[in-house]
């Protein structure tokens, strides 16, 4: 990096001291250097800003660029035939050069993304463009908020996507009439600047959009596709369609799933019982993560904290199910308030 900039300083220096000696315009020397300074750091500037370009986008913006030098030419042929002011034919023959090869150059850039490298021979297939590691935010996830608890621990790398789509439609929620919805909008706005404020993450805000397709879930989609990136979601329908049109998903919720404690029959473990099962003679209880656990011949130890044997867990997409029974020969019962673990609301499928 310290060569690098070495290199820049030199050749902002040669810029200057060209300018200095040859003084073009017949401009004074001091104005010269001053020009030349400020063409080499615009070299420079432009220089860096290219670095974050993906090849993708480079080849595409130079082929647009040629198309537009070459059509403008072209162009330029026609004027010469007519009869006009050589000053105004002059103009306009600038002035297309200009329009053709800055509207070649826009294009070629927006629609590069849409290239097969790896269609060329394989001499590009190698190309990892920085769009792998983007991750798309749907506000399903941002109203969640578990995902700024997910990025301070440093799991997510690359670059957060927010659409702009996404954005309007959390100030839709945020300026609703019902009070639920205005303050989930409200908590989604505040997710966002929270992790806005993370030094480690990269979070950009595109305004792509696509006025052709009306649904939200489908706009998201239609933009992985289109950066090939992945989307982070926690909700279970767009999650079975983003894989049906070949969209990579990340769901929080199975995230959660999967860090669950993995408990095996026969396992002993302690839980407090908070209310009496539907089934006769059980209890329920809860984990701290919301994990419901049925106990049979728990009923009569409601309020108390107890050790119970596991008997059988039921897994399913919506959440995770723990079976135990209480034996009060087998078992011990913790009276002391200090052993009550803390509670939280239920997260499973149902009550058994």
């Amino acid at each position: 990096m310290l060569d690098l900039t070495i290199v820049r300083i030199i050749f902002v220096f040669v810029i200057t001291g060209c300018a200095y000696y040859f003084q073009p315009f017949q401009i004074r020397p001091p104005f010269a250097i001053a020009a030349g300074i400020a063409l080499g750091g615009a070299i420079i500037l432009f220089e860096m800003r290219l670095e974050r370009v993906s090849l993708k986008r480079l080849i595409g913006s130079a082929v647009g660029s040629i198309l537009g030098i070459f059509g403008a030419f072209l162009m330029s042929l026609v004027l010469g035939r007519i009869n006009a002011d050589p000053g105004t034919l002059h103009f306009l023959q600038l002035f297309l050069l200009f329009w053709m090869t800055y509207v070649g150059l826009v294009v070629g850039a927006t629609k590069g993304d849409m290239l097969n490298l790896s269609a060329l021979g394989g001499i590009f297939g190698g190309e990892k463009g920085p769009k792998k590691a983007f991750k798309i935010l749907d506000t399903s996830v941002i109203i969640d908020g578990r995902i700024a608890d997910i990025a301070e621990t440093g799991f997510l790398d690359g670059v957060l996507v927010i659409p702009q789509f996404v954005l309007r439609e959390l100030q839709l929620v945020a300026d609703s009439a019902d009070s639920m919805k205005r303050n989930r909008g409200r908590r989604g706005l505040d997710i966002l600047q929270r992790v806005q404020k993370m030094a480690h993450l990269n979070v950009q805000i595109v305004e792509d959009d696509f006025p052709h397709v009306r649904d939200v879930d489908m706009k998201l989609i239609e933009l992985g596709k289109v950066y090939d990136c992945k989307i982070i979601t926690n909700d279970f329908n767009l999650n079975k369609v983003a894989q049906l049109h070949g969209v990579e998903v990340l769901n929080i919720n199975e995230l959660a799933n999967s860090l669950k404690p993995i408990v095996l029959p026969g396992e002993t473990m302690r839980v407090f019982i908070l209310k009496e099962g539907k089934e006769y003679n059980q209890g329920v209880a809860y984990l701290d993560d919301g994990t419901m656990v049925v106990v049979d011949n728990a009923k009569r130890m409601i309020s108390k904290t107890i050790d119970i044997s596991v008997t059988s867990v039921l897994q399913t997409t919506a959440g995770k199910m723990i079976f135990g029974k209480f034996d009060d020969r087998m078992h011990a019962v913790i009276t002391e308030k200090s052993e009550r673990p803390p509670q939280r609301k239920a997260e499973a499928v149902g009550e058994a």
